[in-house]
């Protein structure tokens, strides 16, 4: 007689000699696990508030126990041997059915080796019954990961959840799985002393708008500066390596820049587009919101310039130097940090007031422009900001005129209090009038096409950043309001969880990413920061130099979060790579998506991915991802997963050194991958 696998394992059971003991898992302590937001609950589906929690339910069916978790979610159980089976039904939970968008998958790993897994589980899917026999097994992690596609309100269940023991009525629980510490190393050699201009290789510009553009090239000082070709309205000053002026009419216009030095000359082509689209290439610059938050003030701001220029980071591109929330002025609060900002919004014409510590912003931004920078500004379509200061609402035609009439280049417009002037009425802040507005399918871009048109039609051009989160599918039109780049993300924060959440789930965002129109995965968050408490950044070297690769490879808007006062020689050699940097700057404007994994390495559980984007010189860059903690060695051979063929140069651009030759169609790629680490490649076809 043929048993089944279930009654096979019973019998094992029944035989081995051991006494059961059940141990449930809502029993022990759930404290470690980390999950995508809110709280783990026993008996109940995670909430962000405990006092929602609702009875666990999936496809309408109640269980009395288990866990309630969020995706990603991951708990290690300690159990030491000491167990037969761990037994669940496992689903998405019918608190947030509304959300046709929930997807999650379930794991169980035990001492890193695949036990089981539910495949991909949607909104109103039934429950799946998990059986797995754990005997021997000492560490089992419980996972649950967001399928790919970010977290949608993927409220998971473990039901039912628990384990026959072989007598212990307990086990410990621990949080995940961290790599080894190691501390920060730099791979990047430092620049040459002959010169190197860099930076990308086209600038685009509106008719009639200034013209500002800083040579940004590497090398011994002093260089001197050329650039022939320019069009007429435009001239260099060969000292600074600064191009300004105006262009009247629209073209393409063909031009050879240069940088000599004592030890040599360089020459690089450079196209400017006189035309309707601005930042060809991703925004790179500084954000003062991960740093100092509502502690910003113009000395802040006018320091953050002054290091862009000292530090060399303005010679390896970096431009803008951008004010987030707290410039203006506030509603009244109890907040002693806030009480000089509770001004009016604006004056007796309806202009918009800066506060106290922002004494004069056409000066500030005049400051930036000095240094050959360009600077940064911030509102919302609301009437007040995330943060409860002045708001664009019914002010955008002034706001746009003013902000361009003060000087400013990047406008970074954000939703906050929108939401609460449509579909309703709202309390009037500060004697703003408000309207009601209907929840149609212009709710989500009527504000950004208000704002955008208004930028548009001043004579300077501004940078129009939309930042709504990812909402109502952004990609797919934020170009058509006027939108340089939109955020498709919450807020990160300096966990490997956040980049690892926003970072590897941007697929859906790639087919719409072009010259012109970026995907915002938001701010970097490298060196010291702190939202106003100032700390270096928890993520680990490996971490960073993965942050920053992805980002690069997404074509993401780069923007410092940082004290750019406090850049140590790690943060400093991580954001001056100029084989890093011209990933992002290429001027094709590809995105980077993933093209092949690797869930099992050496018959362990492993999370490889591996990231490509075509370049416009024909070569291929390529990103090889270790999202698990231990590191990983393994041998590539699949290069037809990567569209490279034939002989190929393969570079390290973090070393910026060449890998080896090899012949795709038989040689290898030994890589050695630590974790929540990266090897960040670029492949070109051999001559």
């Amino acid at each position: 007689m043929r048993l089944r696998p279930r009654a096979l394992l019973c019998l094992l059971l029944a035989t081995s000699g051991l006494s059961a003991e059940t141990v449930w898992l809502d029993d022990l302590n759930l404290k470690p696990i980390v999950q995508g937001y809110g709280r783990p609950m026993k008996n109940r589906c995670a909430a962000r508030n405990p006092e929602e929690a609702k009875p666990l339910k999936i496809h309408g069916k109640v269980f009395e126990r288990g866990v309630g978790t969020v995706a990603e979610s991951i708990l290690v159980v300690a159990l030491d041997g000491g167990a037969k089976t761990f037994s669940a039904q496992v689903g998405l939970d019918d608190a947030k059915r509304g959300s046709q968008r929930s997807s999650v998958e379930f794991f169980v790993i035990g001492d890193g080796r695949m036990l089981w897994r539910s495949g991909v589980m949607r909104t109103g899917s039934e429950a799946k019954p998990v059986e797995v026999n754990v005997v021997g097994v000492r560490n089992l992690l419980l996972k649950v990961g967001d399928a790919e596609d970010g977290d949608n309100d993927d409220y998971a269940d473990w039901a039912d959840a628990k384990f026959e023991s072989t007598g212990a009525k307990t086990f410990q629980t621990k949080g995940e799985p961290a790599p080894a510490a190691v501390a920060p190393y730099i791979l990047t050699p430092l620049p040459s002393a002959t010169p190197r201009i860099n930076g990308p290789g086209v600038f685009g510009v509106r008719p009639g708008s200034p013209f500002l553009y800083a040579i940004p090239a590497t090398g011994e000082r002093p260089l001197t500066y050329s650039a022939q070709g320019l069009p007429a309205g435009l001239i260099l000053d060969a000292k600074t390596g600064r191009i300004s002026g105006v262009l009247s009419a629209k073209g393409e216009f063909n031009v050879t820049l240069g940088a000599t030095n004592a030890r040599g000359s360089v020459e690089k082509r450079f196209r400017i587009v006189c035309g309707d689209t601005l930042a060809l290439t991703p925004p790179m610059g500084w954000n003062s919101w991960n740093c100092f938050a509502q502690t910003i003030s113009a000395e802040k701001v006018k320091s953050a310039a002054d290091a862009m220029v000292s530090s060399g980071l303005a010679d390896h591109g970096w431009t803008y130097v951008n004010l987030d929330d707290y410039w203006q002025n506030h509603l009244p609060t109890d907040d002693k940090v806030l009480q000089d900002l509770v001004r009016p919004f604006r004056d007796e014409r309806g202009v918009i007031a800066s506060n106290v510590r922002f004494p004069d912003m056409k000066g500030l931004a005049d400051y930036i422009h000095d240094r050959g920078l360009k600077a940064g500004i911030y509102s919302s379509p609301g009437p007040t900001t995330c943060g409860k200061c002045a708001g664009s609402w019914l002010h955008e035609a002034q706001d746009a005129r003013t902000f361009a009439e003060w000087g400013y280049d990047f406008l970074k417009y954000d939703w906050c209090s929108y939401g609460q002037v449509v579909g309703g009425e709202v309390a009037n802040p500060n004697g703003v009038p408000v309207r009601k507005g209907s929840k149609d399918d212009a709710y989500a871009t009527y504000p950004f096409k208000v704002m955008g048109d208004q930028l548009r039609a001043q004579k300077r051009d501004i940078v129009f950043s939309l930042c709504q989160y990812g909402n109502n599918d952004v990609w797919k039109w934020g170009s058509s309001v006027g939108g340089s780049a939109w955020r498709t993300t919450g807020d990160v924060n300096d966990s490997w969880r956040s980049v690892k959440a926003i970072g590897f789930s941007q697929d859906q965002s790639a087919a719409y990413t072009k010259p012109g129109s970026w995907t915002d995965t938001d701010m970097l968050i490298t060196g010291w920061i702190g939202w106003g408490r100032m700390r270096p950044t928890s993520l680990s070297a490996d971490e960073q130099y993965s942050h920053v690769s992805l980002w690069c490879m997404l074509s993401s808007p780069l923007l410092i979060g940082c004290d750019m006062t406090k850049l140590d020689a790690f943060s400093l050699n991580l954001l001056t790579n100029d084989e890093v940097i011209a990933v992002n700057q290429d001027e094709l404007g590809k995105q980077a998506t993933c093209v092949y994994r690797l869930d099992e390495v050496g018959g362990l559980v492993a999370d490889i991915r591996v990231y490509a984007k075509d370049l416009a010189d024909g070569s291929r860059a390529v990103a090889f991802f270790n999202l698990g903690a231990e590191p990983v060695k393994l041998d590539f051979k699949d290069f037809a997963k990567l569209s490279l063929s034939g002989r190929q140069i393969a570079r390290d651009l973090w070393r910026q050194k060449d890998i080896a030759p090899l012949d795709t169609s038989k040689d290898s790629l030994p890589l050695s991958l630590p974790g929540h680490g990266v090897i960040l490649t670029k492949f070109t076809a051999a001559k």
